[in-house]
């Protein structure tokens, strides 16, 4: 018997583990998913947890509830991949032999990289909502504070979900104005980028937006530490931003386990062919999601789109076949923009997020880097499919290639 080898039971491993299943012969594959963690989390939703729009329950479910019959579910810390003799060592001393393997062990928010950030004000005054743990705690914080300086920080790049941090200060102008102390809360969006995103055209629409909305952007701040005494953000260059209360985006690396199997690059994300995501360095391995190191999002829609290519291709590969399926670097992301509207950017390696209408050319319903009810409408039907339907590996009516119907080119 042959044997698929998944890492990580996050939404990648899961979609992977559920779509493997339904196809290859039970009685020639023995598919196993390896996970540390018992608990699956729908991270989008950690974002409305800091405005009590979600609380715990509402994003948190078994992670059993979503293998399928016929997959060996391994609850265990991975210690390495030996992927000279195809093989993963568990703590403890088990040995899983594989045929394929599929790394999907995602990305981790590590605040100790950044020098007094995991401090004394931690979850007091300094928070990060990337994290159950620490949406719950700003939900607490927020319900009594009366207002000051808010700022939202991003450390890092690359980091999951690049539109979360732009969703929070839009959420938490709504937030406070809805609660009347939104003339005492003064909100500033700092990033190492030079704009509001990292594109363009969707750059022009959200400092617009965020301009709107009294939200004060601060570009190409790199934090080098935190001080928590004079409650300062300081960059490499000396420059100083003030804070009562800061929202953090720590940086985010891969797992410790990709280090110790030397297949890493400085960040512990894995070398991936951006097309056809297979390992740069072995044949039999191939990547998915946040633990590639592809020059797109670290989002859930990547991991949907490239699980239908590397589905192709590692079919292609079972029957020695070449790898045709070639992934664009598909993205799509809906915004919060707050007070029941919210927009969409949809986009890939080579084509920046433009206006226009998705998925349907001229008729939308969704409206691309437009401010809208039904974009977020969208984002809210969005956990029901999660769950419902994208954890299992079904179909969806998007095509994992991006297409330039409905799209408006913009001189």
């Amino acid at each position: 018997m042959k044997r698929i080898v998944i890492l990580g039971a996050g939404t990648a491993g899961t979609m992977m583990a559920n779509k493997l299943r339904n196809t290859l012969d039970r009685e020639e594959w023995d598919i196993t998913i390896v996970d540390q963690f018992k608990t699956h989390y729908y991270q989008p939703g950690f974002l409305f947890i800091p405005f009590g729009i979600y609380n715990k329950q509402d994003v948190i479910k078994p992670k059993s509830d979503f293998i399928p019959a016929g997959v060996n579910m391994v609850y265990a810390k991975i210690e390495k991949i030996e992927a000279e003799t195809s093989r993963v060592v568990l703590e403890g001393g088990q040995v899983l032999n594989y045929d394929f393997l599929i790394v999907a062990t995602g990305t981790k928010t590590v605040p100790t990289e950044t020098p007094g950030l995991q401090d004394k004000l931690w979850y007091k005054e300094i928070f990060d909502f990337y994290t159950v743990e620490g949406a719950l705690a700003l939900q607490n914080f927020f319900k009594g504070w009366e207002g000051g300086k808010l700022v939202m920080a991003i450390t890092e790049l690359p980091y999951k979900c690049p539109v979360a941090p732009l969703e929070f200060v839009f959420l938490a102008d709504a937030y406070f104005t809805e609660k009347g102390i939104r003339d005492k809360v003064d909100i500033t969006y700092v990033t190492p980028m030079p704009g509001a995103f990292t594109k363009p055209i969707a750059t022009k629409m959200l400092s617009e937006l965020l301009a709107e909305k009294n939200i004060k952007v601060i570009p190409d701040f790199y934090i080098e530490r935190v001080d928590n005494d004079s409650k300062k953000l300081i960059s490499y260059d000396e420059k100083e931003i003030d804070f009562d209360v800061l929202t953090v985006v720590p940086v985010n690396m891969g797992d410790e386990m990709i280090e110790r199997s030397g297949l890493g690059d400085d960040m512990n994300f894995v070398p991936t062919n951006k097309h056809t995501l297979q390992s740069v360095a072995h044949e039999n391995i191939f990547v998915l999601g946040d633990a590639a190191n592809l020059p797109t999002s670290k989002a859930g829609s990547v991991a949907h789109f490239a699980a239908e290519i590397l589905f192709e291709n590692l079919m292609s590969a079972i029957e020695g076949r070449p790898l045709q399926a070639k992934f664009d670097g598909h993205a799509n992301c809906y915004i919060e923009t707050g007070h029941g509207k919210g927009a969409l950017i949809d986009f890939n390696y080579d084509t920046e997020p433009l206006p226009g209408t998705f998925p349907l050319p001229g008729i939308g319903p969704f409206g691309l880097l437009k401010n809208t009810k039904i974009n977020h409408y969208g984002k809210v039907m969005f956990r029901w499919i999660y769950w419902h339907i994208l954890l299992k590996g079904k179909e969806m009516p998007v095509e994992p290639h991006m297409t330039m119907a409905g799209k408006k080119t913009v001189n």
